[in-house]
């Protein structure tokens, strides 16, 4: 007869067993593809053609890398991704805290429509809006108020700011960015539960909402800031949309990724046959796209796992 204890005690083992099976089956499938890439990125044409190798190459070459450096212009397209992506994305970390704080903490007339707005940001994907957005930075307006002005007096006021840096700094210092919605909505969650009685005693000493939001609240919500930070990191260093459709000439890194067998034809010239310029470069230039935000999540992954919890982000 099977007892209590011998029968929790199975329980326990088949949980255990099955927890293993779901997380191993989990990350094989996060880590396939990066084997995947890995171990075509460094083999060589001879390997590409030897119908016996399979995950191991019986020789290394980082050549591959080499090429895939050359054909992404890696120096010039880092730097565009920075100026474009990086520089956006804190201003809109910056930005959206402040839109959240005035959001989360001040009672005012048609805050619920504002709230409205908000939840619909999140809801519409970027793609249904690009159109129109892409037409009014060829022509910067705001209502149409300018282009009346230009029908009355024929001096055209309005600006042309396609392809340049203010496509990605405006919406960002507006706080609808790239997942801006998404970034107000988090910090409205942690500044909800942030202790009133703080922003009341700052408000005794004399502090006005200005200074107690950049001298109190600011520096008590690190933990948000990381999460926000690293979720605009990632979703800006990986934005090839936008940047694609903003952006002509000085393209993005993940823009040339995605173009990756163009950049070839035009750095190398025509490729025949087997080469590893056809199938090691490709898998060498996206791990080159996606070292940089890994290493920074590596060595922040501890704080962004802890900053996950007391944010309160669900799903």
């Amino acid at each position: 007869m099977i007892t209590n204890k011998k029968l929790a005690s199975t329980k326990k083992i088949a949980t255990e067993i099955l927890r293993y099976v779901f997380l191993i089956s989990f990350a094989y499938i996060l880590v396939y593809p990066v084997i995947y890439m890995l171990t075509n990125a460094v083999r060589t044409t001879m390997d590409y053609i030897d119908p016996s190798i399979v995950w191991l190459p019986k020789s290394i070459t980082l050549q591959n890398f080499k090429d895939a450096i050359k054909a992404l212009q890696f120096g010039k397209s880092f730097k565009n991704t920075v100026i474009y992506e990086m520089v956006s994305a804190a201003v809109e970390v910056f930005t959206c805290s402040v839109f959240a704080y005035g959001l989360s903490r001040f009672k005012f007339r048609f805050k619920s429509v504002l709230m409205f707005f908000l939840i619909l940001s999140i809801l519409i994907p970027d793609v249904m809006v690009l159109l129109p957005r892409v037409l009014n930075f060829r022509h910067l307006d705001f209502l149409g108020i300018l282009k009346l002005f230009y029908k009355i007096t024929g001096i055209d006021l309005r600006a042309n700011i396609y392809d340049t840096p203010l496509t990605f700094y405006l919406p960002s210092l507006l706080g609808v960015g790239l997942k801006g919605g998404m970034f107000i909505f988090i910090y409205m969650q942690f500044f909800s539960g942030l202790p009133v009685e703080l922003e009341e005693a700052a408000w005794i000493d004399g502090a006005g909402p200005i200074r107690t939001f950049l001298f109190i609240v600011l520096p008590s919500s690190g933990v948000v800031i990381l999460t926000v930070s690293i979720f605009a990191l990632i979703w800006h260093w990986n934005d090839y949309y936008l940047a694609l459709m903003y952006i002509m000439e000085n393209q993005t890194l993940s823009v040339m990724v995605h173009n990756i067998s163009q950049q070839v034809f035009l750095t190398f010239g025509e490729v025949n046959g087997i080469s590893s310029l056809l199938f090691g470069v490709p898998p060498a230039a996206c791990l080159l796209l996606i070292s940089p935000p890994l290493i920074v999540y590596l060595f922040l992954q501890k704080y962004f796992i802890k900053s996950i919890d007391r944010v309160g982000i669900v799903g």
